[in-house]
């Protein structure tokens, strides 16, 4: 690692605690114009797409012209062009590494990308361990459970903190067993324990199933001071709760790191201590969840970004990001739903709903991590729900649901959602729920699927006010209807791969 790039991250890291929210705001402003008139010169497709659309980049000169620029995507440019027209002079002769978006919503996208955005993603992981005081505890062991093939997770991750252990003075070890299981636990039971602390990397559901199966494989998570990064997917906060309860996590804002990522532009966003603050103030305060995020039937992922590595912006609740890469993108809609504001947004809605950030953080011990970083939150995607008489139900409803602690022996808090029609055409809500390892489908009694029905239905009930409307309509018949599946049965559950929520 060069010394002009130990600077950098030095002074990225120095800018999350010291800069002001106007400050992000002014030069994000001036770095995204910066980049949409380099690429409109040096990108062959953008250009032509700018052409097409009737779009003279001479002309944009203030942000407000900006907004204005037309909103690019898959279909309309990724697909329409050669992929070397895509990147910067259209040339590969550089050092790149591809990876692939998962094809979970269409043919899967090779996007190459540079040692920058590992760069980035890097500095997002040092302030996870600055922030939960690493160097005080010692020797660090990293365990890297995601998926180490074309998927960007896995080695990107990698990267990231290997870049950290060159540059700073953590004492910090890679093991990467993907998602082979065994290897986890041999790692857990052999190596875990020579260091101070570890930390577990991975898709939030598999590292559940290990945190669920470590007793039995005989491993003491509460003695390895253990920490969690996930990505890939949100997480509720009973989820996050959960974690804490199981592997005796030290503190919850702290300790776990959550990844907003994805193989087009790398690590977009993290959630930090103070999002995780704010969200959880957020269920506790109606209106206040309102205020910032419109809705109070669900509290979406709250992370922060730096924007001079990628900008969010919404159009009309879709976010819309711009960041450079081997393929820069600007405007680019992501397809996710969501909203973004600034810290001086959230400081003053705490403040209309009679509540002081600052005191707030004082009191959880986070004062130390008040970055004034712009926030956006992210909601699941409506292509990722199902519906039923016309109301969305989205996979986080049923995963609060799972989460309680009458269910840790029973479910994995893996399942699958169907909208089916039974012989009368009547539509009906289908749940298909994995069971812990060790338990058959035939040891499920009626009891027990009264006991996880009522639940799902005291959940859906309390937090959807259109399934409380049409329970009231049609009694059960609204009611979902249960099935009890062996752990990792290839139908719904095979291991390894990247669980759907939803069956379409």
């Amino acid at each position: 690692m060069s010394i002009t790039k130990n600077y950098s991250a030095m002074r990225a890291l120095h800018s999350f605690y010291h800069r002001k929210s106007d400050v992000w705001r002014h030069r994000a402003e001036r770095h995204v114009l910066h980049l949409f008139h380099k690429a409109a010169d040096g990108v062959v497709a953008y250009r032509d797409f700018l052409g097409k659309n009737g779009v003279d980049h001479h002309k944009v000169n203030d942000w407000s012209d900006f907004q204005h620029v037309p909103v690019i995507d898959k279909k309309n440019y990724l697909r329409q062009y050669e992929l070397k027209d895509l990147c910067w002079n259209g040339s590969f002769d550089k050092t790149l590494v591809f990876t692939s978006t998962s094809g979970s919503t269409g043919e899967p996208f090779y996007f190459p990308r540079s040692e920058e955005l590992d760069w980035q993603s890097s500095i997002f992981h040092e302030a996870f361990l600055r922030y939960g005081n690493t160097k005080d505890k010692g020797p660090t062991l990293i365990l890297v459970a995601f998926g180490m093939g074309v998927w960007i997770g896995g080695l990107l991750t990698y990267k990231a903190f290997e870049m950290c252990g060159h540059r700073s003075a953590y004492p910090i070890s890679i093991l990467t067993p993907g998602i082979n299981k065994k290897e986890i636990f041999n790692a857990l039971k052999n190596v875990s324990p020579l260091y101070k602390q570890t930390i577990i990397v991975g898709y939030p559901p598999f590292v559940k199933d290990v945190l669920d199966e470590a007793s039995a494989q005989g491993i003491e998570l509460e003695k390895m001071n253990v920490r969690f990064v996930f990505a890939a997917e949100t997480f509720t906060e009973g989820f996050r709760d959960y974690l804490a309860r199981k592997a005796r996590v030290d503190n919850i804002y702290r300790d776990v790191f959550h990844v907003y990522g994805s193989a087009d532009l790398g690590t977009m966003a993290v959630e930090m201590p103070l999002s995780i603050l704010i969200k959880r103030l957020a269920l506790k305060h109606e209106h206040l969840s309102i205020d910032l995020f419109h809705d109070i039937s669900k509290v979406p992922t709250l992370a922060q970004f730096n924007p001079e590595f990628t900008h969010f912006d919404a159009v009309q609740d879709e976010l819309v990001l711009t960041g450079n890469n081997v393929l820069p993108l600007i405007r680019y809609g992501i397809g996710d739903r969501g909203g973004v504001f600034d810290f001086d947004f959230v400081k003053q809605k705490f403040f209309d709903n009679g509540l002081d950030l600052t005191e707030e953080a004082k009191k959880v011990g986070v004062l130390d991590c008040l970055f004034q970083l712009p926030f956006v939150y992210v909601y699941e995607r409506v292509d990722f729900a199902t519906t039923l008489y016309g109301i969305t139900i989205y996979p986080q409803y049923i995963k609060e649901a799972l989460l309680d602690k009458d269910f840790d022996n029973l479910l994995t808090g893996k399942f699958v959602l169907s909208t089916e029609f039974d012989e009368m055409h009547n539509q009906y809500l289908k749940i298909h729920l994995e069971l812990q390892k060790g338990i058959d489908s035939s040891c499920v009694n009626d009891s027990i699927k009264h006991k996880v029905l009522e639940q799902i239905i005291g959940y859906l009930s309390l937090k959807v006010s259109e399934f409380r409307e049409l329970k009231s309509h049609l009694g059960e018949r609204a009611h979902p209807q249960l099935k009890f599946w062996e752990a990792e049965h290839p139908t719904y559950f095979k291991p390894g791969v990247k669980q759907a929520w939803v069956k379409k």
